[in-house]
């Protein structure tokens, strides 16, 4: 079965997020401890968090 449009521009999202995770993997050794770790509550703290777009896609 063919994909919708919106599917394949929700995977292109995907892509996107893909390549800002490996954009923020290739900075992380260039901060020190203390802003590694104000960056990782950062992203704890945003929402909607990756799980939680994963946990909802679950339940529909």
């Amino acid at each position: 079965m063919p994909l919708s449009g919106e599917a394949i521009r929700t995977m292109n999202y995907v892509d996107d997020i893909a390549v800002t995770l490996r954009r923020i993997m290739l900075t992380l050794p260039t901060l020190t401890t203390e802003e590694r770790g104000r960056v990782a509550e950062y992203i704890k703290a945003s929402d909607p968090s990756y799980e939680s777009v994963l946990t909802a896609m679950s339940a529909k």
